[in-house]
């Protein structure tokens, strides 16, 4: 007696990206973690920006970790040496060692690159 089985690739990539199947359940698990992990090794108050979510992508399902701080560009990618100057006043005022001090400029020495997100990626692996 003959049995025949037929395999629909279709099919089976639609079971896979049910939203609510196992797949996506681990995909979430996943993305979840790393974006903890995020969130650890953001520095200051940056990581309670750090949101992640589950979408369909060009290839399947793909997990997506947000950072929506005003500043996380120049965290990535750090800053080059730069003059601040005062854009409302005359002249910028700050404390240094308890004394309030002021100054017409300052000569920012620039931030080194901290890649969070990409070292959150290579520990949630």
């Amino acid at each position: 007696m003959p049995a025949e089985v037929r395999i629909d690739p279709g099919k089976i990539a639609r079971a896979l990206r049910l939203r609510g199947g196992r797949t996506y359940r681990k995909l979430g698990e996943r993305t979840q973690r790393t974006a903890a992990i995020a969130e650890r090794e953001a520095p200051g108050s940056m990581g309670r920006y750090i949101a992640w979510k589950i979408e369909d992508g060009p290839r399947g399902l793909q997990g997506v970790i947000i950072c929506d701080h005003p500043a996380v560009r120049f965290v990535l990618d750090g800053t080059r040496p730069h003059v601040i100057r005062p854009r409302r006043a005359r002249a910028l005022r700050f404390e240094v060692r308890g004394r309030v001090v002021y100054a017409a400029y300052v000569r920012h020495p620039g931030t080194r690159a901290n890649d969070f997100l990409g070292r959150a990626l290579r520990m949630g692996r």
